[in-house]
């Protein structure tokens, strides 16, 4: 009989040590539960900012590239002034010369 006791009293330690270690979880899960997790996004947001201010800066330049090259095809001219007169002239002594043989 003795072995009996000392197996019973052997488990009821056992459970009596296992309900201590569940109750003193169920307090830890209790406080973790409390808890709010803050994170540290300040290196985050001046990473941010400064690719904000990267970005900011290329489509400036952008822009800046589109306005002037905007301007540029505004401005720019497929013959230049002198080649055209110099064509016309030639199309009306041509029909001029061609009108005075026929006439002929």
């Amino acid at each position: 009989m003795t072995k009996l006791e000392e197996l019973t009293a052997l488990l009821v330690n056992e459970i009596n040590d296992f309900n201590n270690s569940v109750k003193s979880l169920e307090k830890i899960n209790e406080e973790i539960k409390d808890v709010k997790i803050k994170m540290d996004v300040s290196e985050y947001k001046t990473i941010i900012e400064a690719h904000q201010k990267q970005m900011a800066a290329h489509l400036n330049s952008m822009e800046q590239f589109e306005s002037r090259f905007g301007s540029k095809i505004r401005e720019a001219k497929i013959y230049p002034n002198w080649a055209v007169v110099v064509f016309i002239v030639c199309i009306v002594v041509t029909v001029t010369l061609v009108s005075y043989i026929v006439m002929k």
